[in-house]
């Protein structure tokens, strides 16, 4: 499609708009999300925040890890006059783990957003820039809209209005607007963009392809991955296939990480185009054939997208994973903040033939994409999922998924269990988490038990389940009580006026597995609530966590968190301490501990063994703990930073552990990033200046979860 370009002319405004295409290219297996900052142009007037009105204020939902438990608290805007609010660590933990630093520190998207715009505002006009973050776009249009050659010839004023509805973004974009002396030139306002009355989008482009992976089919087919196992457990049940699934939705992913374990079914090809400059279809449709390229089964879709910033279609930004031929510029080093998305086929795929003419349809409306896929009588609605089990089926992430057909952790699950109700009559066991899984082990593995489960997060969802697919694993509900958060604290009322035989946890809690690995030692909390009802023998499983770690290489990361100084001439330097950015901290207690698949990290190379720090005895009540290891490196090489999980180990004679590791794709760890990186080597060499060994000391706070890590490097 042509790209096209149009300006209209308001009393006091030029509006105008930039097209582009979003083009959707179909392989069998993975896909990208879009998230950008958009500007749109339109004659919308800022609201004022001035001091002779009470400054703004917005409520932001905190978690609380140990008790999940959430509370609400006040996040005051900047006054003109400098003031803040009396919490100034606030700002920082709710801006440090999102990814603004890592999309500023995209050199490539900055330089073509900054060509795009320098080609696009030639005039004054009105800008608005929807969804600002630090401003740099926003100060981009301000730079080229006041630029000699745009203001000659005319008398017109132009204006931009920068549009941040996330508060705590919104002050730090004031102070960059002010260190580049820009106040005057860029009005700031804190609301949704859906409340104002905007003109015309930026366009995109997006591509879709067809593959074949064993590893995507085991984020989602859990029936099929069941067939493989080894026990009589029976998650989803022949009749009950669906009954856990992943939501039919986009999941974004870093394709090139899997790039060895995927099979290219087809080319690449475009399902959609988007033009924003005009108003956007809420309906639209695409039916294409599709040749497929080998035989194999199509487990899912990646797609990714294609931006056009200018108008003469010079310009353009790539999300297309690296083992695609680019026909656009991209992103030249690994970036967070973009990444592919992946679209899982449902149930254990669709078998296709080389030369086949696969039937691809997909539908979008305001909000969502559903697919059709047919290769003769074989038909897979990509975007819905047959729910067979009516209003009994679980959503459940890929990663649990995988994990609940491992064969590994099952087997561990399953004779950490045997042995613990080994000798038990008709006990009483109590499952603290959101295991399903630990519920119909128990009361499969013994006739007599009776099983109370908690499930805080899941609920009567887990009640419901559970009396959908009890017979097909030989038990009965009248020896099940699913509480919910019904109960915050158990009594002797609730457990028959018994005591507690067992306490089990994987431990998993339902709507946070994207957190940090420590922060499941929710387990330990609740053992401590319940300590007044367990027996004086009961058995605790798991019965401790050990706190692992190792010295990493992580360049791609630790660059995607670097501290800013100018982007595109624009000093960012004020945000590096707000959003936690590497370079801007005290080196001996490094940057915030973050939350990633080490894995899907770019380069990565481990320098140590993995060395344990600390263990959480489960045994007795959450107190305090410290840790201090001293660990020479094992190879030479950049430290980076360190990764952290937990093994929890699930049996007294600590045979059986479930690590949590960068080994196991289906957790996320823990990373901690140095200031600055560190030159490493084996001890023994000659080679000076450098470190032989590292000295890792951790303190864990019960009341709030916190973990504090601190390293020091030693040349000895």
């Amino acid at each position: 499609m042509t790209p096209t370009f149009s300006t209209s002319q308001m009393p006091g405004i030029t509006i105008l708009c930039m097209s582009s295409s979003l083009i959707f290219t179909f392989f069998l297996q993975s896909l990208t999300s879009l998230c950008s900052s958009t500007f749109r142009f339109s004659n919308c007037k800022p609201i004022r925040t001035m001091s002779s009105a009470l400054p703004q204020r917005m409520f932001q939902q905190r978690l609380d890890p140990l008790t999940g438990n959430t509370e609400w608290v006040v996040i005051e805007e900047e006054e003109e006059d400098g003031k803040t609010n009396p919490n100034p660590n606030l700002n920082k933990a709710l801006l440090s783990s999102t990814s603004y630093l890592d999309m500023l520190n995209d050199s490539a998207r900055n330089r073509a957003f900054h060509e795009a715009i320098k080609k696009t505002v030639t005039r004054p006009c009105h800008v608005l820039d929807i969804g600002a973050g630090t401003g740099l776009l926003s100060m981009m249009a301000a730079k080229a809209m006041n630029s000699s050659d745009a203001m000659a010839g005319t008398s017109m004023e132009g204006m931009v209005s920068a549009c941040e509805s996330y508060l705590p973004m919104g002050k730090l974009m004031r102070k960059v607007i002010r260190i580049n002396g820009m106040v005057k030139k860029v009005h700031i306002f804190h609301k949704r963009s859906d409340e104002l009355k905007v003109g015309e989008d930026l366009t995109s482009r997006a591509d879709i392809l067809l593959v074949e992976s064993k590893f995507l089919q085991k984020l989602h087919d859990l029936y099929g991955s069941e067939a493989h196992a080894s026990d009589d457990i029976h998650l989803t049940p022949s009749g009950l296939k669906t009954i856990i699934c992943v939501s039919p939705q986009q999941y974004a992913m870093h394709a090139n990480a899997i790039s060895k374990e995927i099979r290219l079914l087809s080319e690449p090809f475009k399902i959609f185009e988007f033009e924003f400059w005009k108003r956007p279809d809420s309906h639209g449709e695409t039916a294409l054939h599709i040749k497929a390229t080998n035989d194999g089964t199509v487990h899912a879709i990646i797609s990714w997208w294609v931006l056009q910033l200018d108008y003469e279609g010079k310009v353009f930004y790539s999300t297309a994973p690296h083992w695609i031929p680019r026909d656009f510029p991209g992103a030249t080093n690994w970036c967070d903040h973009w990444k592919q998305c992946v679209w899982f086929i449902p149930g254990m795929g669709m078998p296709v033939s080389k030369g086949d003419q696969v039937y691809f349809q997909a539908i979008h409306s305001d909000t969502s994409i559903t697919y059709d896929l047919r290769n003769g009588n074989t038909r897979t609605e990509i975007g819905e999922y047959d729910f067979q089990a009516g209003d009994f089926h679980l959503i459940l992430s890929p990663e649990r998924i995988a994990i609940y057909g491992d064969r590994e952790w099952r087997h561990a699950m399953l004779t950490a269990a045997r042995n613990a109700l080994q000798g038990k009559l008709s006990p009483l066991c109590v499952v603290a988490d959101d295991s399903v899984f630990l519920t119909i082990l128990t009361a499969s593995l013994s006739a007599s038990s009776h099983v109370i489960s908690m499930y805080p997060g899941l609920q009567d969802k887990g009640a419901v389940y559970l009396q959908a697919i009890a017979d097909a694993n030989g038990f009965s509900m009248d020896r099940v009580k699913v509480l919910g958060r019904r109960k915050t604290c158990l009594t002797l009322d609730d457990t028959y006026q018994r005591k507690v035989d067992l306490l089990f946890g994987e431990p998993f809690y339902y709507g946070n597995e994207g957190m940090l690995p420590w922060q499941n030692l929710r387990f330990w909390k609740e053992r401590t609530i319940l300590d007044s009802i367990l027996s004086e023998d009961v058995v605790i499983m798991p019965c401790k966590g050990i706190l692992k770690a190792c010295a990493m290489s992580l360049p791609d990361l630790w660059m995607s968190r670097r501290s800013l100084k100018r982007i595109e001439g624009f000093d960012h330097s004020v945000v590096n301490e707000t959003l936690g950015a590497c370079g801007d901290f005290p080196a001996i207690n490094g940057g915030p501990c973050l939350p990633y698949f080490i894995w899907q990290c770019g380069e990565i190379e481990e320098l140590s063994e993995v060395f344990p720090v600390m263990e959480f005895n489960f045994s007795q009540p959450i107190r305090a703990c410290f840790g201090k290891t001293k660990v020479r490196f094992t190879r030479p090489g950049l430290c980076h930073g360190f990764a952290l999980w937990i093994d929890w180990v699930m049996d007294a004679e600590n045979s059986i552990v479930v690590s949590t590791g960068p080994n196991s794709r289906y957790w996320k760890q823990g990373v901690k990033l140095l200031s600055d990186p560190v030159r490493v080597n084996v001890h023994g060499s000659c080679d000076m200046g450098e470190c032989y060994s590292t000295e890792l000391d951790a303190s864990f706070n019960p009341t709030n979860g916190e973990l504090i890590i601190k390293s020091a490097f030693l040349s000895q």
